[in-house]
């Protein structure tokens, strides 16, 4: 499939990135002559960044093509993302032109984060806001508002690449999260104007405590849980009365004058002015990626939408007449200070794989659940090869033993490259849950793993 970017800053590169990244073709359009770089350099962090939040590799990459004319990025895309600046004459404009050459069953999202759609389609343009949240190759929250049947087309399309579609009920100026930041942003200019915090204590104030919080939770149910047993209701009496007090600012803004700005700005230059903004890039997403993996193994917030995306990527294949089964980006949590992947990811690789062949002979979650399953008595790692943070890993699994209570699995893993860069050979034994004791398998399994074992045979020994 086929998207087409008009605009290519921050945001529009970032929507690139998402949609190549996750095996669609891409056409670019921006007028700016450095936008090819720009969005190179995006698309090179997405590519460090994406692939590590998820424990199966992410599809091919689609082709990327940069255009001169808006006609050639737009013709045949199924999706067209304006992503140009909040000028709305501009977007007008730009409009007029998609509607010229894109189907009429192409959807045509607007990621801007001010307008609404009936302030956007003034001129008769059947657009959406399809608004994102930077970085968008990363975080998956979209705002849509606009044609109930467009946003329900477009929902279903941006699950499709991973991301959480959320659809305004009814169209309001700033739709509904950049209100929130508004609000927070207003106040902040404040405490920094009246001299009461810098940038970076404001920083430090969310990030060390309800940002962690938020992040899980969002708003209401963290204060759920504030009220304790008691739950919302007694949160509500306890700290409703708190609205009448004269805490915030919210109905006043400071005047935007040279000296606030030059304030703020030479706060955030000492704060974090040693960074680079490829950098900082860099870092946030690193950081980003790590929180996201680790909701994800709880499946909560975020990380359900991951866990839930990650099951519709590919898997399987063979190998050397072998299955392959695992696949997947080495993210930058896995090297040490070797700037190699440390060991212990070579064992859980091979872990994971071992659980994928489990499934593939029925030895599934449901099989678990009735109370059998095979535990690991003994792993044997070689180590052949380093590996670096954003290799590719793919792992075959070879039956060396399939009869009984016992299996024996011999793991190989690849780099990128081809290289062989560890194998592990592991010791299972079929245990009942219930007795913690050794058992043969069920007739189903014992079945399926004897056709690998017969067919494995005539392979090579390692």
């Amino acid at each position: 499939m086929r998207a087409a970017i008009v605009g290519g800053g921050v945001i529009g590169g970032g929507w690139a990135a998402r949609f190549l990244l996750n095996g669609w073709d891409v056409a670019v359009f921006d007028p700016d002559p450095d936008a090819k770089r720009k969005i190179g350099e995006v698309i090179d962090n997405a590519r460090h960044a994406l692939p590590a939040l998820y424990d199966r590799a992410l599809p091919e990459e689609g082709a990327l093509s940069f255009h001169d004319d808006l006609s050639a990025a737009v013709s045949g895309a199924v999706w067209v993302q304006e992503s140009v600046p909040e000028r709305l004459e501009l977007k007008h404009k730009v409009f007029a032109r998609i509607a010229e050459h894109a189907g009429t069953d192409t959807v045509v999202g607007s990621s801007t984060s001010g307008f609404k759609p009936s302030e956007l389609n003034a001129q008769g343009a059947g657009v959406i806001v399809a608004h994102p949240f930077n970085p968008v190759y990363l975080l998956p929250l979209v705002e849509l508002v606009g044609d109930p049947a467009q946003c329900a087309r477009a929902a279903d399309i941006l699950r499709g690449i991973g991301m959480y579609p959320l659809t305004v009920r009814k169209e309001i100026d700033a739709h509904i999260a950049d209100r929130f930041l508004e609000a927070v942003w207003r106040e902040a200019l404040w405490l920094v104007k009246d001299g009461i915090a810098t940038t970076a204590e404001i920083d430090e104030a969310i990030r060390m405590g309800f940002g962690l919080r938020w992040a899980q939770m969002g708003l209401f149910e963290t204060y759920r849980v504030a009220g304790g047993e008691a739950g919302m209701k007694h949160f509500m009496a306890q700290f409703g009365p708190a609205l009448e007090w004269p805490w915030t600012k919210l109905m006043d803004v400071p005047d935007f004058t040279d000296e606030l700005v030059d304030l703020i700005a030479g706060q955030s230059d000492a704060q974090s002015g040693h960074m680079s903004i490829r950098e900082l890039e860099r870092l946030r997403d690193d950081n980003l990626v790590g929180m996201m993996r680790a909701l994800k193994r709880n499946d909560a917030a975020v990380g359900a939408v991951l866990r839930a995306h990650e099951t519709t990527l590919p898997q399987g294949g063979e190998r050397d007449g072998l299955p392959v089964t695992a696949r997947r980006q080495v993210p930058a949590s896995w090297v040490d200070y070797n700037g190699h992947m440390n060991e212990t990811h070579y064992l859980e690789t091979g872990s994971v794989a071992t659980d994928r062949f489990m499934e593939m002979i029925g030895a599934d979650a449901e099989y678990i659940a009735n109370g059998l399953s095979y535990f690991t008595v003994e792993n044997t790692v070689r180590y052949l090869d380093e590996v670096l943070v954003g290799d590719t890993l793919t792992v075959t699994t070879q039956v060396l033993l399939g009869e009984g209570k016992k299996m024996r699995l011999f793991q190989r893993l690849y780099r990128g490259d081809g290289t062989l860069a560890a194998t592990v050979n592991s010791m299972l034994l079929h245990v009942d849950l219930g007795t913690r004791k050794s058992c043969p398998p069920g007739q189903a399994v014992a079945r399926k793993l004897a056709e690998y074992t017969t067919a494995h045979a005539a392979l090579p020994k390692p």
